[in-house]
């Protein structure tokens, strides 16, 4: 009986290969997302350092979502996330989608995140 990999699994597997060639530096931070099913996440991160700079989530209480695990919240927590990083002053990050594909959630969250400032 051939056994299922889970879906889980093999996003892992797709991140840790984006990860050999995606790195942020002091300069040019790398903004990770990671989507649950409830919620959405970001955060801008100095590599060099192992350190976050700035972050956001749609359980934030300053965005007050009834529902975290939408389009609407994820435009929302990527506005979020490029005020914080103006404040901060970031302007470049490196993308990382964390093994996600490249639309829905992920989508909207890095279009909302360049069109409040974010370049990448």
């Amino acid at each position: 009986m051939i056994k299922k990999v889970a879906r889980n699994e093999t996003r892992k597997a797709r991140h840790s290969r984006i990860r050999t060639k995606v790195s942020g530096t002091n300069a040019v931070p790398r903004l990770n997302v990671f989507r649950s099913n409830n919620n959405i996440f970001a955060q801008i991160i100095d590599d060099e350092k192992a350190i976050t700079l700035v972050s956001a989530s749609s359980i934030d209480k300053e965005l007050k979502l009834t529902n975290g695990s939408n389009i609407e919240a994820a435009t929302k927590v990527g506005e979020l996330l490029a005020k914080r990083a103006k404040v901060a002053k970031i302007n470049k990050v490196v993308f990382d989608r964390g093994g996600y594909l490249y639309h829905g959630r992920v989508k909207a969250l890095a279009e909302a995140a360049r069109e409040n400032g974010l370049e990448f």
